[in-house]
């Protein structure tokens, strides 16, 4: 997988943000290490993005401790991890990201492990403004690093025809459907 890993431009996140697609947001503070699925996280400037955690989530803790946040697009290929991580608390159970069955890996620059399995991954400095707190809950962050899986983004430009179909991205619906670019991708035990 490493010699896929291609680092992108931080002033063109927002093409990697632009698709829409489900993200996992991570935070690491200390030795506490999470990652959540979350359907509302995009950009809102060239190297800007946002994320929407509610303060009851073991993951915005650690954002507010650390500082930092990560956003990620899972694919057709971790779609159970996916739904595991978005569905499984670390309020309740400390081995989550174990139990859901998602790898993490090191990649050089990124203040903690990543997701193996996704398109993109992007970490951002969260930016203190007082008009993100509540009521809306989210976050503000400006974009540190950035990089993708070459096989489905190089060159500034998503490349989703060409790609095999465990890379395409996520996009969630709601009780287990998610599509993909261009596919449908419907896990039937957690159907509504």
């Amino acid at each position: 997988m490493s010699e896929h890993l291609q680092a992108q431009d931080v002033m063109k996140s927002y093409r990697l943000l632009g698709i829409g697609a489900t993200t996992l947001i991570g935070a690491q503070y200390g030795d506490e290490l999470d990652y959540m699925a979350a359907a509302w996280a995009g950009v809102c400037d060239y190297d800007k993005g946002y994320a929407v955690v509610a303060g009851s989530h073991f993951t915005r803790k650690l954002i507010e401790k650390s500082g930092r946040f990560i956003i990620c697009y899972p694919t057709v290929g971790i779609v159970e991890q996916t739904m595991k991580l978005g569905t499984i608390s670390m309020n309740d159970d400390k081995d989550k990201i174990k139990n859901s069955g998602a790898e993490l890996f090191e990649a050089e620059g990124f203040s903690m492990p990543l997701v193996k399995g996704c398109a993109a991954w992007l970490e951002y400095e969260v930016i203190q403004d007082k008009h993100s707190d509540n009521p809306y809950e989210m976050f503000f962050g400006k974009c540190v690093r950035a990089m993708s899986d070459s096989r489905v983004y190089s060159n500034n430009h998503w490349n989703f025809d060409q790609a095999p179909d465990h890379l395409r991205t996520l996009h969630y619906v709601a009780g287990g459907h998610f599509f993909a670019i261009g596919k449908e991708i419907v896990l039937p035990q957690y159907e509504e």
